[in-house]
């Protein structure tokens, strides 16, 4: 007696693949809170390997003691960042006369100008301030305490961070033979390929967008101080590290530096100030990222942004960062098993289409490697 096809319709298929996208997409919903910070530390526990292994083979430290030199020098980096950035900033606020002054003049401006423009008088537009000021004030205490609730969820979610990093760092080894013994003796040269490639990668990828940052900022540094900027060093770190946020981070730099230097300086400059701005990105967008972090993650522009849209509807800012590492790493397990590598080609970037003679199609040439 013949044995019935086994297969699934396309569309039985589907269904199934959408309600188990579906189910996933509202479990990581719900583990938020645990998932964001895990994904952190794993990504910074993949960049500071190197280091906890230096110091635990060439100095003979002790695996701990190891993990946590590693975490006290990532923590120190980030920290004469903050204090960079802090420091630009204190002296904006000491000049705060002076800007109080330079706004103050900028808005008596902007209300003739509204007022020859739109014939809104000056009264109708200090009444609206006024509702609005008293409406904000109204609110404040819900500000203040919903602003404190913030801070102490940001530490909380950064402590978790650090933690989940050393303990990542600490129990790797255990963590690797785990994923060895779960896939079985068949798949361990499988499992070797994606574990290395992943670390290659995302350590690349981490280290060229840190590459990116330090040289964007040192460009726009260099412009705002030729230009006169106010702040120049100020804006420039802004625009470096705005410029991380794939597609979404110029135009908050664009905005954050234009308003700065509109509130500092003059029109005029404000508008060099975007026009730079502007310049950079173009130039970091065509030659700079595909040359500095461009080659290490193959993924399509189209999956980048979507990634980024999805990452930032579910997780918000953080997500939007985790976009881009997670979908290279779904990139690097699915070029690897046979099953899944039509969706690691369509996540990837080398697609070439297949040219059309007269006598025949040519098979296309593609390269899911990454």
């Amino acid at each position: 007696m013949p044995l019935k096809n086994s297969a699934h319709p396309f569309y039985e298929k589907l269904a199934l693949v959408l309600v188990g996208l579906t189910a996933l997409g509202y479990l990581v919903i719900l583990g938020k809170d645990f998932i964001d910070p895990l994904i952190f530390g794993f990504l910074f526990s993949i960049l500071l390997l190197p280091i906890a292994d230096f110091f635990e083979k060439k100095i003979r430290l002790p695996r701990s003691a190891a993990s946590f030199l590693a975490i006290i020098a990532m923590v120190a980096f980030i920290g004469g960042i903050i204090y960079l950035v802090g420091s630009q900033i204190a002296r904006l606020a000491d000049d705060w006369p002076m800007l109080k002054k330079q706004v103050s003049g900028s808005i008596e401006d902007m209300q003739g100008w509204i007022q020859g423009t739109f014939h809104v008088n000056m009264e109708k537009q200090m009444d609206y301030v006024h509702n609005a000021t008293n409406k904000a004030m109204s609110s404040s205490t819900a500000v203040i305490g919903t602003t404190f609730g913030a801070l102490s969820s940001l530490l909380l979610f950064y402590s978790f961070i650090i933690i989940f990093t050393f303990l990542i760092l600490l129990y790797r080894r255990l963590l690797f033979k785990f994923l060895l013994q779960v896939s079985g003796d068949e798949n361990q040269q499988i499992v070797y390929d994606i574990v290395e490639n992943i670390q290659k990668i995302l350590r690349q990828y981490i280290l060229g967008l840190l590459l990116e940052m330090f040289i964007v900022s040192c460009v726009a540094c260099t412009i705002f101080l030729a230009l006169g900027i106010n702040y120049a060093v100020l804006l420039g770190i802004i625009v470096g590290l705005f410029n991380i946020i794939p597609y979404i981070g110029i135009f908050s730099a664009l905005f954050l530096s234009s308003l700065i230097t509109f509130a500092t300086g003059t029109p005029q400059d404000a508008l060099w100030v975007a026009i730079s701005v502007l310049g950079i990105h173009i130039i970091d967008s065509n030659v700079l990222l595909p040359m500095v972090v461009g080659s290490k993650v193959r993924l399509n522009a189209l999956i980048s942004f979507l990634g980024i849209v999805i990452g930032e509807l579910i997780w918000g800012l953080s997500g939007m960062f985790l976009a881009i590492p997670v979908i290279a790493m779904l990139k690097i397990v699915f070029d690897r098993l046979e099953t899944l590598k039509a969706w690691g080609l369509l996540l990837g970037a080398d697609y070439e289409p297949p040219k059309i003679t007269g006598k025949r199609l040519k098979k296309p040439k593609t390269d899911t490697s990454i």
